[in-house]
Formats: C-alpha cells, structure tokens, sequence
C-alpha cells in the first residue's frame, strides 16, 4: 500500500528518497514532478488515502505549502514534510520533532519522522512548530501572510522578503504578538502570499527576533521569583 507520495522536481534525488523510504520502512511511495501531476495522478487512484506528503517546499510548478492545504482538505490526517532549498547551515536554530528537511537531508531523521507519522492517528492535526514555520520562511524568502491556531488562538505573522514586518494575536501586536505565539509551540498554519501587511511594526533581523521569543518563552516557564532575575 501507497504510504507517501514523494513530490521532487529533480528525478534522482526523489528516487533516491523512494529508495530510502522503501530499504529502511518497507513502506511504498510514489514519485511525481509537479503540483498538477500529483492532483491528476490522485484522481486516477480514488481509494487511495496516503499518510504523509514529502514534499520541496519550492521549485518551478511547485509550491509545498499551496500543495499540503491542497492535499490536507482532501484526506484528513495527512502529515506534510517539507524539503526546502536552503542548507541546513543555514537554520539559526534546531526545532525538536522538526518536519523540515534542508540539505543534506538527515536520512534518520527523515525515517524516523515517516515512522512516526504512520503510527498517528488517522485524523491527526498536521501539526508545526511555530519557529520551525517561521524560520523556513525566513529562510526561503517568502512574502505574504502566515495564520498560526492553536485551539482558540489565532495569530498571524507578516513577511516581506524573508523579513518578519509585523504579527498580531487577539491581545498583541508586533513583538509582543511573536512572543506569544512561540509560546503556543505546536500549531496548525496557512499560508497566503497575496495578503500583506498594512503597517510594519517590526524592524529586527528574523534570526534574533525568534531567539529573543524563545529566550522570553523560556523565561515565563520559570517560576515567579526566578523571572525577576533571569
């Protein structure tokens, strides 16, 4: 049974994947080239369910992130996996569970994330961590909107040019509004590149921006006493 479809525009690296996934799961996957082929290759397959999409997050005729919504709202429980351009050299900080794989991807982390995303209930949330969103969104350049729930808390960061430009939640606005997002940890995302912000609230670099949120997160876990002094 089909597990994973595999969307990669270079043939070999995507077969070497399909590869992988085969030796070290005994799970089989689908290789396709494109958003189209895959909603095509779907509709010829109508009892097929698979369980997670391996996907680059960018390359021509491919958007990873229009295609998981896509994907998402079709079969319920569906956990997505990015594969983004950048160098794993290039991230500013490691996410525990990371569903993010930059070159060169980390083959045991990647077969322990399909193992374990099998093993999920079948109508799970796709589930990421805030930072790891942010950062490869930062890190690929994007422009436009992400919308961040988790539960009854919405919230939503801005970005120009792989620059966060502004956030807001119900409460909080610019920095305030990141720092309280990081603390949700775990949430569901949607990605809008056509939405902008009407004001720009924030001027600090992504990297130390994430890094201050975290350290402010981490601070709040502490207990009263220790927070005045740390």
């Amino acid at each position: 049974m089909t597990q994973l479809l595999i969307v990669h525009r270079d043939p070999e690296i995507g077969r070497d994947l399909v590869q992988l996934v085969k030796d070290y799961t005994g799970y089989e996957s689908v290789l396709i080239q494109s958003e189209s082929e895959t909603l095509v290759w779907l509709r010829r397959q109508p009892n097929l369910r698979p369980r997670i999409l391996l996907t680059q997050l960018q390359a021509p005729g491919l958007d990873g992130f229009i295609l998981g919504a896509l994907l998402g709202e079709m079969f319920s429980g569906l956990q997505t996996l990015f594969l983004p351009a950048y160098p794993a050299s290039a991230q500013r900080m490691e996410v525990a569970g990371s569903k993010v794989f930059p070159e060169p991807i980390d083959g045991e982390r990647l077969i322990s994330t399909i193992e374990r995303s099998v093993r999920m209930f079948s109508d799970a949330p796709d589930l990421f961590h805030v930072l790891d969103i942010l950062q490869m969104c930062c890190l690929s350049n994007r422009s436009g909107a992400v919308q961040m729930v988790s539960g009854s808390k919405v919230g939503t960061t801005y970005l120009r040019d792989g620059q966060i430009v502004h956030a807001e939640t119900a409460t909080e606005c610019g920095d305030g509004a990141l720092s309280e997002m990081v603390s949700w940890g775990e949430i569901e995302f949607a990605y809008d590149r056509s939405v902008h912000a009407g004001v720009e609230t924030i001027k600090k670099a992504w990297n130390a921006l994430l890094i201050d949120a975290l350290e402010e997160e981490r601070r709040r876990a502490l207990p009263a006493w220790r927070q005045q002094t740390a």
